[in-house]
């Protein structure tokens, strides 16, 4: 079921939960069929994606003037994001980015490659906490399984993460965790704690806000 965080004339913010799709599967809606039966008096424009198996912040526009706008900010990569990601294995380095080329691989997945195409540009930082590794993201590009792909090529596929070779677990452990931008002037800032899931505990939670502290972290240059 999908929360609304957000409700605004020119956008709404919403949480989706992990396992829905952002579009419909058979009889299944995805999230705009949900958000069009739930408020059949709105309109809703997709400006970004989720994952089915990734929980957490979407924005939908309400009209196509912002929809638009929506595009170029994220076109011009002036919408900030951050994931938050559990692995049950320790990566090759403790943090750092990652870069190269996406291209298509078997049983509908991607791989990363040295050739500069399509390229995915992925920074992170990881911490250790009750046996696990917990990963704060920021995606400097958008490309389809990018922080999934991400993770595996460290040695640390995503816990739930089967398709990439992570541990089976309840859910898939990747949660779209903040949105910062400027809006008509203003900066805007949204969160989202992960709350769903065995080991989305209220521990971790704990966790993240005492050791996540991004005037602390300080991330690569986006060159």
């Amino acid at each position: 079921m999908l929360s609304i965080l957000f409700t605004g004339v020119d956008y709404w913010v919403i949480e989706k939960p992990a396992g829905m799709s952002f579009h419909a599967e058979s009889e299944t809606p995805g999230v705009m069929q949900s958000l069009a039966q739930a408020y059949p008096n709105h309109t809703f424009y997709p400006v970004h994606r989720l994952d089915k198996m990734t929980s957490g912040l979407l924005i939908v526009a309400c009209h196509a003037a912002s929809a638009a706008t929506f595009g170029s900010l994220f076109e011009r990569h002036e919408m900030e994001k951050r994931y938050l990601a559990l692995s049950t294995k320790k990566p090759k380095k403790k943090q750092g980015s990652i870069s190269g080329g996406m291209v298509p691989s078997r049983r509908g997945q991607w791989k990363l490659t040295k050739e500069a195409v399509n390229v995915a540009k992925t920074q992170f930082f990881s911490f250790f906490h009750q046996g696990f590794r917990l990963f704060l993201i920021r995606p400097l590009t958008g490309k389809t399984h990018q922080i999934r792909v991400a993770l595996k090529s460290v040695g640390s596929p995503i816990l739930g993460d089967i398709r990439y070779g992570g541990e089976a677990a309840d859910r898939g452990y990747l949660h779209a965790y903040s949105l910062q931008f400027v809006w008509q002037g203003e900066a805007k800032f949204y969160r989202s704690v992960p709350q769903f899931g065995e080991h989305f505990s209220l521990e971790l939670a704990d966790f993240i806000a005492s050791e996540l502290d991004e005037t602390v972290l300080i991330w690569p240059s986006k060159k």
